[in-house]
């Protein structure tokens, strides 16, 4: 494993072997390395290199891979490259070392270059893109009866548009084809092993690296971790199971504070008075700050709020004035329900709908088991609805996958090794449940788990967590703890977002990334 071989899919011996030989100038390329652009600091370098869309025919047609790297002014403390990824799938990273280079210790950044690396098909990787409207763009829809042939049609569409602008693109932008982008990336860089930096979706993308290539696998940080196990439908879903403890918690929080915020004093007075405004404004929108917001996009909007009580207090508090019609603008300290999506950032020009297209072709062709069956989503999303009211009906509400033409070049990858890796887990992830982290740590069976009791947001290190000193000893000497540790978060960590200071995917309105 870990050799030109494993970086072709399992093909007769005589076409492997074949592939194996048009592999060798892939791995062999020289980097033209160049300032990133004029904005960008001089220290940060970027150069492209080519891959094979299809490793199994690496002959064929190729993909430009955007690289980026800042290089470590200690040579004799040098170790190698800190390969970064900030999440997706859609997320660009060739920004990343340049965002990051002011967060990481200098015991790191000493032993590390930090690279980044603009995925297959993403900013600019041969981004994809599928012609999509601003509204159609918008696939966070709550499950009626009324609408559901509507959100049927929405979804044949995306897919069908994807279909035509891509064609046999679509089936080869996959997370194992990107782990195999990043050996290649390994190897052009004269490493023996890389070492990894993943957030989110960046954590199931670096599980799978260690699976398919353990040897290459040098220290890897995964950071607020996807659960392999339930890839990929299973970790929209998720997000519905972690908002229910998360909204209970709120609801204890804020009845011990009624006389702050008056929203009930006891747990189930609040709860009431949340699902009230939700009703009324599903019987005229409640308008906050010029915006119309009916009671499913207030659900919608603060699913991820209620993970930091103390913001998402003060949103009820502004929604109650809005709807009392005593205020009609969100205050500035409070997350607003709905914000706009940057598109994403990069040196040069991406398609309008590339992160969205980008997200939906890996989360699509990853996996081969998407139900095809419409009503499987309505009797889904109807069971959830009851059982997670909160946000259950658009966790399991149908999806582009449903309707997707190409799926996935091969079978997705189980993860189940015992490489010595480091996950880092908040509590209250709205992104990544600690469910969900607790799913991957079960997979990695020689990793360790730091999980940050009473954490708050979506993505740990570079935050001046508690997790950080674990993080940045295990980078810096390898060490990992001797088991399992929970560290306590500081206060601030308790009542607000962790943001990280990387650039956001496009697609869910309001979060720092979606996976």
């Amino acid at each position: 494993m870990g050799t030109v071989a494993t970086l072709v899919p399992a093909l007769a011996p005589a076409t492997a072997s074949a592939a194996e030989n048009q592999l060798g100038p892939y791995l062999r390329q020289k980097v033209s390395w160049h300032r990133c652009d004029k904005s960008a600091p001089a220290a940060l370098q970027c150069a492209t290199i080519k891959v094979p869309l299809d490793y199994r025919k690496p002959g064929g047609k190729k993909l430009d891979l955007a690289i980026s790297r800042y290089r470590t002014s200690t040579k004799k403390q040098r170790r190698g490259v800190l390969l970064l990824n900030p999440g997706g799938p859609g997320g660009p990273g060739v920004d990343m070392p340049q965002y990051l280079v002011n967060e990481l210790p200098k015991s790191v950044k000493s032993k590390y270059d930090l690279v980044g690396f603009d995925p297959r098909g993403v900013g600019q990787s041969s981004p994809v893109g599928c012609g999509l409207t601003e509204k159609e763009r918008d696939w966070e829809r709550p499950y009626k009866a009324a609408t559901f042939a509507e959100d049927v049609r929405w979804a044949r569409t995306f897919a069908d548009k994807c279909n035509k602008k891509q064609g046999d693109r679509l089936s080869h932008i996959t997370t194992r084809n990107t782990a195999r982008d990043m050996d290649v990336i390994r190897a052009v860089l004269g490493e023996k092993k890389i070492s990894y930096l993943g957030y989110s979706y960046g954590t199931y993308l670096g599980a799978v690296y260690t699976q398919m290539f353990p040897e290459r696998t040098d220290r890897f940080v995964l950071d607020s971790a996807v659960d392999p196990a339930r890839v990929w439908r299973g970790m929209i879903q998720v997000w519905a199971e972690g908002a229910e403890p998360a909204f209970t918690r709120w609801t204890e929080w804020t009845a011990r504070r009624d006389a702050t915020y008056k929203l009930g004093k006891t747990p189930a007075a609040v709860r009431k008075t949340f699902y009230d405004l939700v009703a009324q404004a599903d019987r005229k929108p409640i308008v906050i700050d010029g915006t119309k917001l009916t009671g499913d996009d207030i659900r919608v909007g603060l699913r991820p709020a209620f993970f930091s009580v103390q913001d998402a207090a003060e949103a009820v508090v502004e929604l109650k004035k809005a709807a009392a019609k005593k205020s009609r603008k969100a205050t500035s300290g409070g997350p607003k329900l709905r914000t706009p999506t940057p598109a994403p950032p990069a040196f040069g020009k991406v398609p309008a709908d590339n992160g969205d297209a980008a997200f939906w072709t890996v989360v699509c062709a990853d996996i081969r088991n998407w139900p095809r069956d419409p009503e499987r989503y309505r009797a889904d999303a109807v069971r959830d609805k009851v059982t997670y009211p909160l946000y259950g009906d658009f966790g399991s509400n149908i999806k582009p996958c449903a309707f997707w033409k190409r799926n996935g070049s091969e079978p997705a990858t189980r993860i189940d090794n015992k490489v010595r890796a480091l996950i880092l887990q908040n509590e209250w992830d709205p992104q990544t449940p600690l469910t969900s982290g607790q799913g991957l740590r079960r997979a990695m069976k020689g990793a360790r788990m730091v999980t940050v009791r009473g954490g708050v947001g979506h993505g740990i290190y570079g935050t001046k967590s508690c997790a950080d000193k674990t993080a940045t000893a295990y980078l810096t000497t390898g060490k990992l703890p001797s088991k399992d540790v929970t560290c306590k978060a500081g206060a601030s960590q308790q009542n607000g977002f962790n943001v990280l200071p990387i650039p956001a995917p496009r697609g869910i309105p309001g979060m720092v990334s979606r996976f």
